[in-house]
């Protein structure tokens, strides 16, 4: 196996391997909530209430798979859709107990997933993937704006 010139290289074939990691976690979730509509309540659950623009920023996907996966998970009554009072062309998002219940579900199964897949790794190999991973996000983190 050769080693390549640039460490960074390297990375980015492992980071292309990641994908493949997030197609087997997704096998885990359930038939009536594929990782589209499981994203819109994760975002929903981490970031609070918002309209549907500040969630399709969240996403990062185009408005029209924002809106698919909004109805998806509005139609099973894990979220609701209530008029903007400050504009009511508008909708706010916000998750109901039965999406709670959804993202608790989801969890175990991701959890479940990874402590079978990883069950040869030990506690300490684990703490270091967490602690490399959530280093590595906050690289990407966007910079706050200069005021």
């Amino acid at each position: 196996m050769t080693v390549p010139a640039v460490p960074y290289e390297e990375l980015a074939r492992q980071l292309t391997g990641i994908g493949a990691v997030k197609r087997d976690l997704a096998r885990a979730l359930p038939a009536d909530c594929p990782p589209g509509p499981a994203a819109v309540l994760t975002v929903l659950d981490r970031h609070g209430e918002m309209r549907m623009s500040r969630l399709t920023e969240l996403l990062a996907v185009d408005i029209s798979v924002t809106s698919r996966h909004v109805a998806h998970v509005a139609e099973r009554g894990w979220i609701d859709r209530e008029t903007d009072p400050a504009d009511a062309r508008c909708r706010i998002l916000r998750l109901t107990p039965a999406g709670r219940l959804v993202l608790a579900e989801l969890a175990a199964r991701y959890t479940a997933a990874l402590e079978r897949a990883l069950a040869d790794w030990s506690a300490e190999d684990v703490g270091v993937l967490n602690t490399l991973l959530a280093r590595l996000r906050r690289g990407f983190a966007p910079l706050p704006a200069h005021r």
